[in-house]
């Protein structure tokens, strides 16, 4: 009468386990600028309200917010279920955002007579995900590295893709090459 039941110690063991996941880093460009011409207050609403779309577009598509850095946003696609199709879900998420971000803008400008721009970089890799201890997952590897370095790399409103991600994705989507970038 257990069919379906789930397994016991099932989580993540002490150590975490490995799972190959889709990170998207998204940040805002030139937030330093945007604290200097508005009030605290404001810049904390115009920086909630940036995050609350965000986290919709992510949540939407399937992906996990890991955390908010900042001004900036890291979201997992693969934990804590993976999908077959997590970096569609993830690339497709990435998307949606930027064009919520269009849509935030409107309200933005009116509200506070100024708009943001946000970067966005999406990467597949191995990671370790758990600690128990923590009550979270903590998301580990260079996956989440190069992702936020491919945000780093990203021109204003540019979504990069990892060599990865592409590869799973490219019957999919429409991308154009960049040049070879060296990411540490």
């Amino acid at each position: 009468m257990s069919c379906a039941s789930p397994l016991a110690g099932t989580g993540p063991g002490p150590e975490g386990d490995r799972k190959t996941v889709t990170v998207v880093f998204c940040d805002v460009v030139g937030s330093t600028s945007l604290g200097e011409e508005l009030d605290p207050e404001s810049t904390r609403q115009l920086i909630a309200r940036f995050f609350r779309r965000m986290r919709n577009e992510l949540e939407r598509h399937g992906g996990k917010v890991e955390k908010f850095i900042g001004d900036a946003v890291m979201a997992v696609f693969g934990v804590p279920r993976l999908h077959e199709d997590d970096a569609l879900r993830a690339v497709r998420a990435a998307d949606a955002m930027a064009r919520a971000l269009g849509e935030l803008n409107v309200e933005l400008r009116e509200r506070f007579g100024t708009e943001i721009q946000a970067r966005i970089g999406v990467n597949t890799g191995e990671v370790v995900v758990g600690d128990p201890g923590a009550g979270h997952s903590l998301v580990v590897g260079d996956a989440v590295n190069v992702a936020a370095r491919l945000e780093r790399a990203a021109e204003p409103g540019q979504i990069l893709l990892g060599p990865t991600t592409y590869a799973l994705v490219r019957d999919h989507v429409v991308a154009t090459p960049t040049n070879p970038m060296e990411l540490k």
